[in-house]
């Protein structure tokens, strides 16, 4: 699924909209009020949000006469990778090593988190190898 050019990042709202939709798969908008923490969010918001998600492209719906259940058109992955190339471009100048230095320099990464990036940066080292 290839996203509108323009509307590439959701807001935080909609974010929270998708998140849900995501796990849920399908659902209609009285479903999605259900998985909000309290205070929840009036009807009438999470289906202006959930309108806009698929005027952007992230959502379609199935009708059921006058009501809609949603799904989602882009999965998690495909969006979490979209954002991140995104961020690597505009933070790190498409560099993996500013973003390893920038995660390495934050004092809250415990010993046994430094350890599984070096592992995952092993790992990806000897496929590069074999390759």
């Amino acid at each position: 699924m290839i996203m509108k050019e323009k509307s590439k990042e959701l807001t935080r709202a909609e974010e929270q909209v998708m998140q849900i939709i995501w796990k849920l798969e399908k659902a209609f908008v009285k479903e999605l009020l259900s998985h909000f923490p309290d205070p929840k969010p009036a009807y009438n918001t999470v289906s202006t949000i959930v309108r806009i998600l698929e005027k952007k492209g992230f959502v379609s719906h199935e009708a059921y006469g006058k009501s809609h259940k949603y799904y989602p058109l882009i999965t998690k992955e495909q969006y979490r990778e979209e954002v991140f190339s995104g961020v690597m471009k505009n933070y790190f100048n498409n560099s993996m090593q500013q973003v390893l230095s920038h995660f390495s320099g934050k004092e809250n990464m415990d010993l046994k988190e430094a350890d599984e990036m070096i592992r995952l940066l092993e790992e990806i080292k000897q496929q590069k190898k074999n390759k």
